[in-house]
């Protein structure tokens, strides 16, 4: 089944941690084997593994911060650091888009004929069809040529952003998402362990976007900023990467209030698999994975479902290799390629096959479909 998964760290991996995500996850972790600091050695991205693992499309960050509290690898001293970081990490998708690796995605049109693309392919994988008709720019998987992966490309922290009338420039570079907040407190929104809400500079931003037609991800929002956001955008929103509070209590998850609020908005929100957010009383840097499984995974999914009373607000926003690596992952993935571990524990826990494409990729489709139909290309 394709997947869509709404949040990987493509370019941060490839440039602050200097792997070539070209290359297999396999072949990354013995170059990084010497390597003690956490994640390193424990990669389970790469390009090849997504492919194995049908994802067809995900969103790829730009991620660079600027809050004061330095970290040698995302936050940086003043915002001209952090817009440099983040359009070199822009300038590094667009490489590998002249390079055939990827396609950006942008528009709805370009959306639905990558689709239809993997979906031919995967007609013609299943019925042993020859594979030379397809792109000569994409890699074999499994002896047969699929098409490139698709990213669309997203912001996590808007601090990249020096001001918010530079957001056309970035539009037009083809940043089509942005979640103005991370951890701590960001110039256009308090985040993660905060309680600050919208800067002014926050509350400048979103009009704009919602003029340009982006779409507010509402990831790592303070509960204030969350609620201030929700009621000043009046675009599409989602939460591509989110774990639910009533199953792991953290500021970090949203509670079934701010979830309904999002259900009630049609937008989805992404499970994420770092292993803290998957189980109570994890400690990262101490605590193993063999008690995070991928059931724990399927559990956050259910949850919105029960929640929402149908399977149209729930997805994959994995955020593999975020800055932690197979450690902190459920021990029985090894790498992206097993997210398709989920299809046959949905169909255990009763989802009929509909349901299941619907957070396997159809969730994200409608969202997109919808919030770029009328945009500006």
């Amino acid at each position: 089944m394709l997947i869509i998964d709404a949040h990987l760290d493509l370019a941060w991996n490839a440039l602050q941690w200097n792997r070539d995500i070209t290359k297999s996850v396999y072949t990354i972790r013995t170059q990084e084997s010497d390597l003690t600091e956490p994640g390193r050695g424990q990669n389970t991205v790469a390009f090849p593994e997504m492919r194995q693992g049908r994802v067809a499309v995900a969103f790829a960050t730009l991620l660079a911060r600027s809050t004061g509290h330095p970290d040698p690898h995302i936050d940086y001293g003043r915002p001209a650091q952090a817009y440099g970081i983040a359009q070199g990490q822009l300038a590094y998708y667009h490489a590998l888009a002249e390079a055939g690796q990827i396609r950006l995605i942008s528009d709805v049109t370009m959306l639905n004929q990558h689709i239809a693309e993997w979906e031919q392919w995967e007609t013609d994988l299943e019925s042993g069809l020859n594979e030379s008709h397809l792109s000569t720019s994409s890699s074999a998987v499994s002896g047969y040529t699929s098409p490139p992966l698709g990213l669309i490309i997203s912001m996590e922290s808007a601090d990249p952003i020096i001001e918010p009338v530079q957001l056309e420039q970035w539009w037009q570079a083809g940043l089509r998402i942005i979640g103005p907040a991370h951890y701590g407190l960001g110039r256009y929104a308090g985040g993660t362990a905060t309680e600050g809400g919208l800067t002014d500079l926050g509350q400048a931003l979103l009009p704009r976007m919602a003029e340009l037609g982006m779409i507010l991800d509402m990831t790592h929002f303070s509960d204030q900023a969350f609620w201030q956001a929700l009621n000043l955008f009046d675009g599409s929103v989602l939460a591509s990467h989110n774990n639910c509070r009533a199953l792991v209590p953290h500021q970090r998850q949203f509670n079934d209030d701010q979830l309904k609020a999002i259900i009630e908005r049609d937008g989805v929100i992404g499970t994420v698999f770092d292993a803290w957010m998957l189980k109570t009383g994890w400690v990262i840097n101490h605590t193993t994975n063999e008690i995070v499984s991928l059931n724990d995974v399927v559990n956050q999914i259910d949850y919105v479902c029960q929640l929402s009373g149908n399977s149209q607000h729930s997805a994959i926003g994995s955020d593999l290799d975020g800055g932690f690596g197979k450690d902190q992952s459920p021990h029985d993935l090894d790498t992206i390629a097993d997210l398709q571990k989920l299809v046959g524990m949905l169909r255990e826990r009763g989802y009929v096959e509909t349901d299941i494409a619907n957070i396997m990729h159809g969730n994200w489709l409608r969202l997109l479909r919808r919030s770029w139909a009328g945009t500006l290309v």
